[in-house]
């Protein structure tokens, strides 16, 4: 259960990082509408996206995790 908790939390951090760089990308948009800290804040979302949420991080456990 603890293992399970532990899930939830990382889940519940890293869905309030998205939705701090969304917030922090409609600022930017906003009053500094520059491609480049745009493209930087898409891909550190998409970064964060694919790592834990499409549970690229299991690639590199070893095998005996399952």
């Amino acid at each position: 259960m603890a293992e399970n908790g532990n899930a939830y939390r990382t889940i519940f951090i890293i869905f309030l990082v998205l939705g701090a760089l969304t917030v922090g990308e409609f600022f930017v948009a906003a009053a500094y509408p520059s491609a480049f800290f745009l493209m930087a804040i898409a891909l550190a979302k998409s970064v964060l996206i694919v790592y834990f949420f499409m549970h690229v991080y299991r690639l590199w456990r070893p095998e005996d995790h399952h």
